[in-house]
């Protein structure tokens, strides 16, 4: 803010103010302009922010699945699209089917043949059917494996230890989920408009620790 005297009519003096910006404020506006543009740049080609889906569904009912995954994908899905999850009874417009399978097998043996490492897999199928019966997603599968040492001096903290690993993969799936389900672009596709069923490969890699 400057200063700047001058002259009344009553030809007393008076002050007066002009507005300046200042070089900082300046650069604070430019960049926000710049970021403002850029946004609107990336709306206009069709691009979207990460962890924002257009969902052709507006409405989905989900069918199976532990309350812990149903929780995860209502607030992914809710908090990160326009979509709302929905009871089957409420109209949907879609419908996921979900059923998840847990495995364990060994990895390792000491040089006394005692287990040393285990793998523990997890996968998660699920299709995904459109209110008039259309298969918009035919059965796919995300699977998943991790590695965990194991003693046998602590049995009770290596179950503990399953359980977190189980639940973190479950968690992972229901995130791979939620992009996936971004593959469907009409309630009502055309034959070449159909999402491909997705399998893991066989055998997943090992894991490491």
């Amino acid at each position: 803010m400057a200063e700047a005297k001058g002259v009344s009519v009553t030809g007393q003096a008076v002050k007066k103010r002009s507005e300046t910006t200042t070089p900082r404020a300046g650069m604070r506006r430019r960049s926000f302009l710049a970021l403002l543009g850029g946004a609107v740049a990336l709306s206009a080609c069709g691009f979207q922010l990460r962890g924002q889906q257009d969902y052709a569904f507006k409405r989905l009912a989900v069918s199976g699945g532990v309350p812990q995954m149903v929780a995860r994908l209502e607030r992914m899905v809710q908090g990160g699209s326009d979509t709302v999850i929905v009871k089957a009874w409420e109209k949907p417009d879609a419908t996921l089917i979900l059923s998840e399978g847990q495995g364990l097998s060994t990895l390792s043996l000491n040089s006394q043949g005692v287990v040393q490492e285990y793998e523990l897999t997890y996968s998660l199928a699920y299709s995904l059917i459109g209110a008039d019966g259309t298969v918009l997603i035919p059965q796919s599968v995300i699977a998943l494996n991790r590695a965990m040492t194991y003693s046998n001096q602590y049995t009770l903290g290596k179950s503990q230890e399953a359980t977190l690993l189980y639940n973190d993969m479950r968690l992972d799936a229901v995130d791979q989920l939620t992009r996936r389900l971004a593959v469907v672009r009409s309630l009502h596709p055309s034959p070449g408009e159909q999402a491909p069923g997705i399998a893991p490969r066989a055998p997943l890699p090992t894991p490491p620790l």
